[in-house]
Order: C-alpha cells, then structure tokens, then sequence
C-alpha cells in the first residue's frame, strides 16, 4: 500500500533540549530503537531495508520524494519482510549496496505527526516530522506550527536523506 506523506529534517544541537521542549508539548513516546537502514541503487526513487534491533522480521522500503529543504512530499511504500536474513543474500546478488545508516530513533507523536529524533551514526543528532496527508495545505500548516514552537531554523533544515548526507560526507572526507 502506499502512502502519502509530508516530512521534514533539520539538524539539531541537542536532542535533550528538543526532548525537553517535546515534553512541554506532552507528546506521546511511542519509543526508542535501534535501526540499520541498508540502501541499494536503484533508477528511480530510493529503496532501503530497515532492520531494527530485536525485532526478528524488516521492512522494505521504497520511496520518492522531493530534495527540497522545508516540509516536502514523499510517497512510500513498505512491505514487511519475515526472513531477512534470506532476503539481504538475495539483494546481494540482486543490487548494488549503497551505503548502511545505523541510528538511535526515538519516536513521538503529537496532534497526528510522527517526531522521531535521531542519532545518526557518523553525522550526528537531527530531528524529523512525518505527516501522513491528505491535503497538503493544512498538514503543511501543522508542520509549520511544530518547527515554531521547537525553534527549528531554516539554516538547520535538511534537503536530502540520511544515506546522501553520508556520501556527500564520505566525499568531502577524500
């Protein structure tokens, strides 16, 4: 099934000063995992596959979306997969690995948007809303309320992912 949503990503210096600022806005915790996204290379969209620690099945995901920084639209798609193990061999053989993202999400949910807050191994601490939506122009509005009341700078947004943050890191890196 695919999905519709609105999303955003901005850098953050503290994740506890944006915790704090969460818990003013009694958001709800839904929790904190352990996730390893692997990213192939593919011609069209992004793919990735999700395992997140403890958990014995993944999820495939494949999406499309704008590289604009500020709210952006995106489509999704997700499978769950029940054996990864088998299925990470078979992309082995299939596509081309891209770049692994390992990172601590804590997620959250406040008035209909998913908040995760993430520490992202080697690129450090960002904060990222998810919307599913249906009229873009009032869920854009909700969006824009949450980066006032969390302080989010528009220097501080992200445009792209986490898997072209990391190349473009591993390139400035040469």
């Amino acid at each position: 099934m695919e999905s519709k949503l609105l999303e955003l990503k901005a850098k953050v210096k503290s994740l506890h000063v944006v915790r704090l600022m969460l818990m003013d806005l009694r958001v709800r915790h839904v929790g904190t995992f352990r996730q390893i996204d692997t990213y192939y290379n593919i011609p069209k969209g992004r793919l990735k596959l999700r395992e997140i620690q403890g958990e014995k099945k993944a999820e495939l995901i494949f999406y499309e979306r704008e590289n604009i920084t500020g709210p952006k639209k995106s489509k999704v798609m997700i499978l769950e997969i029940q054996e990864p193990e088998s299925f990470k061999l078979f992309f082995q053989r299939a596509l081309t690995k891209r770049i692994v993202i390992e990172k601590k999400r804590e997620i959250y949910k406040y008035k209909g948007t998913q908040i995760h807050l993430d520490y992202v191994k080697d690129l450090g601490t960002f904060i990222e809303f998810e919307r599913e939506t249906t009229d873009s122009v009032k869920d854009r509005k909700s969006l824009d309320d949450l980066i006032k009341k969390l302080k989010i700078r528009d220097k501080d947004l992200i445009k792209v992912s986490y898997s072209e943050l990391a190349l473009n890191n591993d390139e400035e890196k040469k």
